[in-house]
């Protein structure tokens, strides 16, 4: 019979017991089993060790050297999963059962079928981390990573169904229904950025136009505060960003709290194609939660409250969706990579 996770830790403290003993700091950590979350990005590659109860106890970053290829990718995870377990005081071998995996793109049984900004095509990453880690490793989409970590421990925690959109350089995005994640036929269900929300509309880096990627990333609000900067010399959002090269998503809000009726009007028009894609989703799938993540999403409420009440009307049933903001930063992709 298969062996649980529980265990080791019952034959540890029996032994203990039978020895007269009770178990040490050492012996406590020895007992408990965690699993290692890898979120691995085209800049940085981040790995946090995850207990039972889904916290990060400790977790490490490193620069992506994708100039150098897969293996020294592969190379530099294995030495981050090690080395955050030597700074957290737990032992590698002992104490980690598996780790996980998000990485961008396509992913289908342990491959990564295509991923741009990491220059992956067809790459075992599973196998290859497999062999340097010699534990045993789950493969999944980031985004899927992502939505599952907000799942389990943030927005959507108590709920059986919620969809990510998250809001960053891209748009990415991933489904759970019934407490799994809908990965498609193909690998690839879940890339929400990539839904057309108007045809014929501006290109998107996919190579297709009109995407939600192309209107709503965070990338898509910066060129739209620096037009409408160069467009608006006398504009607040000057005073927000006093160069162009300084723009970041916020920079509009920023200058919409401050009065400044363009930066209102860019604010006003992502929030209404964001509606779109948000109301697509809803009206196909009708999640307990949708949870909006990337930087943009501290906005909170400024972004929410808006974003809901032009959903609202492209609705084909009366909403019963949450729409809240994510809980969990950037620990999402590290604690939905490390998930069982």
């Amino acid at each position: 019979m298969k062996k649980s996770r529980g265990d080791d830790i019952i034959n540890v403290r029996n032994n203990l017991k039978s020895a007269g003993r009770t178990a040490s700091g050492a012996e406590e950590t020895l007992m408990r089993k965690y699993r290692i979350g890898v979120d691995l990005g085209g800049t940085n590659i981040a790995a946090g060790i995850v207990d039972e109860e889904f916290s990060i106890v400790k977790k490490a970053s490193v620069k992506t050297d994708v100039a150098c290829g897969a293996e020294k990718i592969c190379r530099d995870i294995d030495s981050l999963c090690r080395s955050v377990c030597a700074e957290a005081g737990i032992p590698y071998e002992e104490a980690i059962a598996a780790v996980g995996v998000g990485s961008p793109r396509i992913i289908r049984d342990g491959v990564v079928i295509n991923a741009d900004n990491l220059r992956f095509s067809g790459v075992p990453l599973a196998a290859m981390l497999e062999k340097l880690t010699g534990k045993p490793v789950s493969l999944r989409n980031d985004g899927n990573a992502a939505a599952y970590g907000e799942f389990a421990a943030g927005c959507g925690k108590g709920h059986s169904s919620l969809v990510a959109i998250t809001l960053g350089t891209g748009v990415g995005g991933g489904i759970i229904i019934n407490g799994k994640i809908i990965e498609g036929s193909g690998g690839g269900a879940g890339e929400l950025g990539h839904t057309v929300i108007r045809a014929g509309g501006r290109k998107c880096v996919c190579g297709k136009t009109g995407c939600l990627e192309a209107y709503c990333s965070a990338t898509a609000l910066i060129k739209s505060t620096v037009r409408a900067m160069q467009n608006n010399p006398d504009s607040l959002i000057w005073q927000v960003s006093r160069s162009t090269s300084l723009v970041s998503g916020r920079t509009a809000f920023d200058a919409m709290r401050l009065g400044d009726p363009i930066a209102s009007g860019i604010v006003a028009a992502f929030v209404s194609d964001l509606a779109v894609g948000v109301s697509n989703v809803i009206n196909l799938l009708q999640p307990e939660v949708v949870c909006i993540g990337g930087g943009i999403s501290r906005e909170g409420d400024t972004l929410i409250s808006p974003l809901t009440d032009a959903v609202i009307p492209m609705l084909c049933a009366p909403l019963a969706t949450k729409i809240l903001p994510a809980a969990l930063g950037n620990d999402a992709g590290i604690i939905g990579a490390a998930a069982e």
